[in-house]
């Protein structure tokens, strides 16, 4: 059900269910509005979906995966095909969807959903990608193959900060391998990721092969526990990420759970100035820090100390705006709660001790004076026991520590207990082969300092960051999305042969 707004002509949008291929208004009690954390105005209502609607969507995804496991890949790699180009048609209408709800700018909203898109790409290329083994005559006319097969009903349960993405790292490639899909979206920021959905539909998605319902812990936790439900994907914050990974392995789930991190970037004296403290800017104050992989801590080697004030310059050209308004740098953060937290740190980090060389708390934005927005902030003389490097502030606050080697610095990266990224900035090729080689991280940036790798590769986040051996997309998330099946076979030219009884585990 939509309607049109009096003051500002924005269509409210109530976010429905999909269930065995029909959008379905949620006959639940509770609802929980959608906020534009620029305006503070409501876009629409999001529904907590009862326990029967779980159960009923996992039992369409259970029934439909019956006939799907069997459609040939052939078939399914062509509605990735025709899906890829249906994003690609849409997607300035679903960036600006996206921004609304989540507070992005528009570039970066249509970013968000280009790097989805990548892998719908990378879908496309199943038929190479579910390949198995096969060895001839591997004893006396045996042979010896292996398939991937499909595994059955899947779930998947995405964050705020990616609506586009991590939805699209997770139910195209579950499907492409033959899987059916429950999908739970952020219930902060539904809307693009439905109209995501909806064009799946379209490209041919069969019903019931992908279903969505809405909701908080309750109906994570359904999700997670229902005996037909055989593999969780979840990416979100480290206290709900790990309570999803041991739930869901409780009940014999395969999970992949991507949680918290606390990125580094090492800077070594010999770095391009220019691109380094770029770099460091972007990379700290887009998205309004709400990136997992976002930079979030600067470790300055020995002279390149003395760049802090250029960083703090360069951060101050930053423009903070409505994520609609052209040349907005830094929007604003997601919700209310969201900016009170922030707002909470900073203070812990003024009486801890660190000095606030840019200060972003009492930032105007004029015609958004309701915004939940904060400004660029950097901390400086940080120490490893303060609560703001402890802790993943998912603000725009960056924290800098000095130190006086790259080993030194290599040490402080390895002591903290997350590993999603980090990333060098040097010219010395010695240096980066060295850093590379020993920093306990999962994904390095040389030069980079956002390191997640394009979809051939796998995400490989690491120790605190993530559980479960799997990473999404890329070659690891086939694996996960997929069982193996080895088969080893004997064929008789005469089916009359007789070898005689064989006792022995000798195939010869």
């Amino acid at each position: 059900m939509n309607a049109v707004t009096q003051e500002s002509n924005v269509v409210m949008n109530t976010a429905k269910l999909l269930i065995d291929g029909e959008f379905v208004e949620s006959a639940t009690s509770e609802w929980r509005d959608i906020v534009n954390p620029a305006t503070q105005e409501v876009l629409g209502r999001v529904p907590f979906a009862t326990a029967g609607e779980v159960d009923a969507a996992i039992r369409s995804a259970h029934a439909a995966f019956a006939t799907w496991k069997n459609t040939p890949i052939g078939a399914r790699m062509r509605i990735m095909l025709k899906y890829q180009a249906l994003i690609r048609e849409h997607m300035p209408r679903i960036a600006r969807t996206l921004s609304a709800e989540q507070g992005k700018t528009l570039p970066d909203a249509e970013g968000d959903i280009f790097r989805g898109l990548e892998v719908v790409e990378h879908a496309c290329s199943i038929g190479m990608l579910q390949q198995g083994e096969f060895a001839e005559n591997v004893a006396g006319s045996v042979d010896t193959y292996t398939l991937r097969q499909p595994i059955g009903v899947c779930v998947g349960i995405t964050p705020f900060n990616f609506p586009a993405m991590i939805p699209l790292w997770m139910f195209p490639m579950a499907i492409v391998c033959g899987n059916t899909f429950v999908l739970k979206p952020s219930e902060q920021d539904p809307l693009s990721t439905m109209q995501l959905v909806e064009l799946a539909l379209e490209a041919g998605v069969p019903a019931g092969v992908l279903n969505v319902v809405h909701g908080g812990k309750e109906v994570v936790d359904a999700l997670c526990t229902h005996e037909l439900v055989k593999a969780v994907s979840f990416v979100g914050s480290t206290a709900v990420g790990t309570h999803v990974y041991r739930l869901a392995s409780e009940h014999g789930k395969r999970v992949q759970s991507m949680m918290g991190a606390k990125n580094h970037a090492v800077v070594l004296p010999d770095a391009n100035r220019e691109h380094t403290l770029n770099a460091l800017a972007g990379a700290g104050f887009g998205a309004a820090g709400q990136r997992c992989m976002a930079t979030s801590v600067v470790v300055l080697v020995g002279a390149s100390q003395q760049w802090l004030p250029e960083l703090v310059e360069k951060a101050k050209t930053l423009k903070v705006n409505a994520g609609n308004e052209p040349g907005t740098d830094v929007g604003p953060v997601v919700s209310r709660a969201a900016r009170a937290r922030v707002l909470g740190l900073i203070e812990a980090g003024v009486k801890e001790g660190a000095t606030l060389a840019l200060d972003g708390r009492e930032v105007k934005v004029h015609d958004y004076e309701k915004g939940n927005f904060i400004g660029p902030t950097i901390f400086a003389d940080v120490t490893t026991e303060m609560e703001i490097y402890r802790t993943e502030i998912f603000g725009p606050v960056l924290v800098v520590l000095s130190v006086a080697t790259l080993d030194d610095a290599i040490e402080l990266v390895n002591r903290n207990p997350f590993g999603n990224g980090v990333g060098l900035f040097t010219q010395s090729g010695a240096a980066a082969r060295k850093f590379q080689s020993e920093i306990d991280v999962g994904q390095v940036g040389i030069n980079i300092p956002i390191p997640v790798p394009v979809p051939f590769f796998s995400f490989t986040g690491s120790r605190g960051s993530k559980l479960g051996d799997l990473g999404p997309y890329g070659k690891q998330v086939v694996q996960f999305y997929t069982q193996t099946k080895t088969v080893t076979a004997r064929w008789f030219d005469d089916a009359t042969v007789n070898d005689g009884v064989n006792t022995t585990i000798n195939l010869r």
